[in-house]
């Protein structure tokens, strides 16, 4: 775990303390926990993303006069670890917010120590529900778009299909139980009667893809919408092409346009399907533009979602700490609540109402060119327009 430290920390510490020409100032310390180990294809993005957000922001004079520094742990993709590990972040390297986290189940654990410790925590990637609606608390905010606006998203071109028979597909833990309730609600509330759900868990990063395949060939779908990523997606996917699964069947899949799950599939990638996702090639906004050329230029390399995320996190607490014009929790607290900020993807709000932020994603569908996947007939859908009204947050958030 030190070695991780070393690895992530420093060379952040370092851009703090000679980028912003302020060695003889404290730096600020953010402290960020994620499951490298466990998912290396999104979070090293992730950890360059947060590195050249660092790096600007020192080389434009810090926050509050003092350099920006994150100091990164591994929480091992477990609550116990993640919960230990930001204690650590807390008490000995005295970071004026947590941030970070990856898996949902991790992100709901270190949301509830932030309660109890009253420390803001900025959950930067966990997609569950839960972390701002069922179980949100004063001191947590949550940067992405969560699994009900993605799956709103994709659900009305969903029900303009038409289809009656559902297969339901998704890693058994709490980001695809909440993508799997998510679209089981707002399909039935979008198409009502008749509708039937097939459901398939699978274990995170444990697919035995023939046998899924299998038993979803069997229950005789019209369509199918999973929330698998990473390797178990890329498994689906070519168990599925070769069993013939997808054939006359739509497919809708949450993240399977991200480049960090539709990359490493290349020519192998699935066609047709509608996903959300990042087609960082083809985005030509002006901010947008600003950041890849900074980030290819610094890291030689295109970016990928966690690129976004990574950059956008540490852009949101630097945004917190000018704007509350203190590291005191309960100001940071403040003014996040209704802060904007700016982001590759635009800009971005954090509603006072629930700690959500209202990034939204890419929407379109899947297609093979030049050897590789890509995401075509893409628009980008605002988070905004795709969460739930003001009176059911209130009937689900706490009080």
């Amino acid at each position: 775990m030190m070695n991780l430290y070393r690895a992530v920390a420093l060379p952040f510490a370092f851009a703090a303390l000679t980028a912003a020409g302020a060695a003889g100032a404290q730096p600020i310390k953010l402290g960020e926990l994620n499951s490298y180990k466990q998912f290396p294809s999104f979070l090293e993005p992730y950890k360059k993303g947060m590195e050249l957000a660092i790096e600007e922001i020192n080389a434009a004079g810090g926050v509050l006069g003092r350099p920006l520094e994150v100091v990164s742990r591994d929480d091992n993709g477990t609550a116990g670890d993640a919960v230990r590990v930001a204690e650590e972040l807390l008490s000995r390297e005295k970071a004026v917010m947590l941030m970070g986290t990856f898996a949902s189940n991790v992100g709901l654990a270190v949301a509830d120590l932030a309660k109890q410790r009253k420390v803001v925590f900025l959950a930067a990637e966990p997609l569950t529900d839960k972390i701002v609606w069922e179980n949100g608390n004063r001191y947590t905010f949550r940067l992405r778009a969560s699994t009900y606006m993605q799956t709103a998203m994709l659900v009305p071109e969903a029900a303009k299909l038409g289809k009656k028979r559902w297969a339901i597909i998704y890693p058994n833990y709490e980001y695809g139980q909440s993508a799997t309730n998510a679209f089981k609600k707002q399909m039935i509330a979008l198409q009502p009667g008749g509708i039937e759900f097939v459901e398939q868990a699978v274990p995170l990063g444990k697919i035995e893809a023939g046998a899924v395949v299998q038993a979803v060939l069997e229950s005789r779908p019209d369509a199918i919408f999973s929330s698998l990523f990473g390797p178990d997606l890329a498994r689906f996917v070519r168990e599925g092409e070769v069993r013939g699964l997808f054939k006359d069947r739509p497919v809708f899949n949450l993240l399977g346009g991200e480049p960090e799950y539709l990359d490493p599939l290349k020519d192998e990638a699935p066609v047709g399907w509608w996903v959300t996702g990042y087609p960082w090639y083809a985005i030509d906004t002006p901010v947008h533009r600003k950041f890849r050329d900074a980030y290819q230029a610094k890291f030689k390399d295109y970016p990928r979602l966690g690129s976004v995320v990574g950059y956008s996190a540490v852009q949101a607490a630097a945004a917190a700490l000018r704007k509350a014009g203190s590291t005191d929790t309960e100001k940071l607290v403040t003014a996040l609540s209704g802060l904007s900020f700016q982001t590759p993807f635009g800009p971005v709000t954090f509603r006072a109402l629930d700690h959500q932020s209202t990034m939204g994603a890419y929407v379109g569908r899947t297609a093979v060119r030049d050897g590789k996947g890509v995401m075509v007939d893409w628009r980008y859908a605002d988070g905004k327009d795709f969460l739930p009204s003001d009176d059911a947050v209130k009937q689900m958030r706490p009080q």
